[in-house]
C-alpha cells in the first residue's frame, strides 16, 4: 500500500498532540466543571488525567507496534475480526463531523469578548474556517506540527505567568467569593458530570494514531511525544481550572483574571490564543479522518476516490469530503439551534466506546506486561460511561446502526456471489 509522508519529529508530534487535546477547551471547559462541580472540579480533572495517562500509555505503545492510518479501527481488525475494525473505524468516520461543527461552536466563544457577531454572521465565519482547514491540510501536517509547538508554548506560558501572578498576589475578594459560591454546589453528582464533561479535553489520544505512520522515527518518538503531550496538557487544564475560580462572575473566567492581573490586553491574548488553538484542533481531527477513511478506500470499505492523493502524498479527496459533511452538520446544528454541549456529550460517548475496544484488542495484541495498564484503562472507561450517563445512547444506536448495514452488505454480496456461481 502506498506510504503517507513522514515528516513529523518528537517535539512536533508533542505539539501536535498538546494543541489537539488543549484546543478548544482549555479556557473555557474549566469554568464550565466549575459550573457543576464547585470545588470539586479539580479533583474531577486529576481523576480524569490519572484514567487517561494509562489509556495514553496503551494507545501509544499499540500506534508504535501496529502502525496503520486507519489507527483504533486497524487494532480491532487485528485483534477481533474485519467486521468489529470496520464498525469502530465508521464509528470514528461518523462522529467527528459533529464533533468538528460542536469544536468550532465552541472555538468562536473566545471571539465574544472581542467583537459581536450575529448568528448569521458567526455561521458563516465557521464556514470559512473549514475552507482555510482544507488548504492548511493539503499540504500535510509538518507545518502544522511547528505552528502548533510553538501555539503550545505560548499557552504554558501565559497559564504559568497566571499562576505565578495568582499565587504572588491573588484579589482576596474574589478568592473568597470564588470558594463560597463553589463550594455551595460542589458534591459527587456534580463531580462526575464535570468528568464527563471534561472527557471532550482529552478526545484526540486516538486520533494521534492515525498520525503515527507520519513520524519520521515512530518506534522512538512516537510513546515518548505522546505520553508528554498529555501530561502537560492534564497539568494546564488543573492549572487552569484553580485560576478560573478566580474571577467566578466573569462570561469567560480566564479572560476575566489575565485583566484583573495585567490589565485590559486579557480578551486579545486570552481570546487570540484559545481561537488559535481551537482551530488546530479542529484541524488535526481532519487529518486523522482523512487517513482513515484513505485506508478504507484502499481496503474497498469506502469508495475508491477518497484513497487519491495529492502532489503532497496527501489524502486531498478524503479530506475535502469529510470537511463538507462537517460543513452540513454545522448548517443543521444552526438550523436546529443545538447547544454544543449537548452534541459534545454524544461525541464523548462515541468516543468512550472506541477507547473501550481499542483497550480490549490492547489485551489480545499487546504483551502481558501491558496488562495492568489495559486494566486500569478499562476502568477509566468505565467510569466514564458512568458519568456521561443517557448520553451513551447515541453511541450506542449508532454503532448499532452501522453493525446492521455491514451485516447487511455482507449478506448481499453473499447473495449476489450465490447467483453469479448459479448463473455459470
Amino acid at each position: 500500500m502506498t506510504r503517507l509522508n513522514q515528516t513529523i519529529t518528537r517535539w512536533q508530534g508533542i505539539g501536535l498532540i498538546a494543541t489537539t487535546l488543549l484546543g478548544t477547551g482549555v479556557f473555557i471547559l474549566p469554568q464550565l466543571t466549575i459550573v457543576v462541580a464547585g470545588d470539586k472540579a479539580i479533583w474531577a480533572w486529576a481523576i480524569l488525567l490519572l484514567g487517561i495517562l494509562p489509556l495514553t500509555y496503551v494507545f501509544a505503545e499499540l500506534g508504535r507496534r501496529f502502525t496503520h492510518a486507519a489507527g483504533p479501527a486497524y487494532f480491532v481488525d487485528q485483534a477481533f475480526g474485519p467486521l468489529a475494525g470496520r464498525i469502530i473505524g465508521l464509528l470514528f468516520l461518523f462522529s467527528v463531523p459533529p464533533g468538528a461543527a460542536a469544536a468550532l461552536i465552541m472555538t468562536f466563544k473566545f471571539l465574544q469578548p472581542v467583537i459581536t457577531l450575529s448568528a448569521e454572521q458567526q455561521l458563516c465565519g465557521e464556514l470559512l474556517i473549514f475552507l482555510l482547514l482544507f488548504f492548511v491540510n493539503r499540504r500535510g501536517l509538518q507545518l502544522s506540527g511547528k505552528i502548533q509547538m510553538g501555539l503550545t508554548i505560548m499557552i504554558l506560558f501565559v497559564v504559568t505567568l497566571m499562576l505565578v501572578m495568582s499565587l504572588v498576589q491573588i484579589p482576596e475578594s474574589n478568592a473568597t467569593k470564588a470558594l463560597s459560591v463553589t463550594t455551595n454546589i460542589g458534591n459527587y453528582n456534580g463531580m462526575m458530570q464535570a468528568i464527563g464533561l471534561a472527557i471532550w479535553s482529552f478526545l484526540g489520544i486516538e486520533a494521534v494514531t492515525h498520525l503515527a505512520g507520519e513520524f519520521k522515527d515512530v518506534k522512538r518518538d512516537f510513546i515518548p511525544a505522546t505520553l508528554i503531550g498529555v501530561s502537560l496538557v492534564g497539568l494546564i487544564y488543573i492549572g487552569c481550572t484553580w485560576l478560573s475560580m478566580l474571577a467566578p462572575e466573569h462570561p469567560l473566567a480566564m479572560v476575566g483574571l489575565f485583566e484583573m492581573q495585567f490589565g485590559n490586553s486579557g480578551r486579545w491574548i486570552i481570546g487570540g490564543l484559545g481561537f488559535i488553538s481551537g482551530i488546530a484542533t479542529i484541524n488535526i481531527y481532519f487529518a486523522s479522518l482523512s487517513r482513515l477513511a484513505w485506508s478504507f478506500s484502499n481496503d474497498g470499505i469506502l469508495p475508491q476516490p477518497l484513497r487519491a492523493l495529492n502532489q503532497h502524498r496527501i489524502p486531498s479527496a478524503a479530506l475535502i469530503t469529510f470537511i463538507v459533511i462537517s460543513a452540513l452538520m454545522l448548517l443543521l446544528s444552526y438550523l436546529a439551534e443545538m447547544d454544543f454541549t449537548v452534541i459534545a456529550h454524544w461525541v464523548n460517548g462515541s468516543f468512550v466506546v472506541i477507547y473501550t475496544a481499542s483497550m480490549l484488542a490492547a489485551w489480545r495484541l499487546l504483551d502481558h506486561r501491558y496488562r495492568p495498564a489495559i486494566i486500569v484503562g478499562l476502568f477509566a472507561c468505565g467510569l466514564f460511561i458512568y458519568c456521561l450517563g443517557t448520553a451513551m445512547f447515541y453511541a450506542i444506536l449508532l454503532g448499532l446502526l452501522i453493525t446492521l448495514v455491514l451485516l447487511g452488505q455482507q449478506v448481499w454480496k453473499r447473495s449476489d456471489l450465490a447467483k453469479q456461481g448459479a448463473d455459470l
